[in-house]
């Protein structure tokens, strides 16, 4: 394979051309491009997906934490928002930036058309 590890490169936010130089200029604005070996980033969108498996992770871990710890101690609902719901957020936020780096390096490794270095 020739180039970055699309995997690796995506959950490291890096280039996913030369998995050098970072990926994102903000938190989770790309970069215009590669100062490493010049791939132009403005073409790569990653659309909703990064959203849609967040959704799918967290959902599924805070909904068996919330479903294990209310069958097994029984708290106030209070104690279950308040220790659950910050869980959530946080989680959240720690995955977007990574998934939306790697589904951002699987569209550029795959050939999407929108990520085509030669247009579409």
């Amino acid at each position: 394979m020739a180039g970055a590890n699309p995997v690796v490169a995506g959950l490291t936010c890096r280039c996913p051309n030369c998995g050098r130089s970072p990926l994102f200029a903000g938190f989770l604005k790309l970069a215009r491009g590669c100062p490493a070996c010049g791939q132009d980033f403005s073409r790569l969108q990653s659309g909703d997906g990064p959203a849609v498996f967040i959704i799918l992770i967290v959902g599924f871990l805070c909904c068996f934490g919330v479903l294990f710890t209310d069958l097994s101690l029984h708290p106030p609902i209070w104690i279950t928002l308040l220790v659950w719901m910050p869980v959530a957020g946080i989680a959240s936020v720690a995955l977007i930036r990574p998934l939306k780096g790697l589904m951002i390096s699987l569209q550029f490794h795959n050939k999407a058309s929108e990520a085509r270095r030669g247009g579409v």
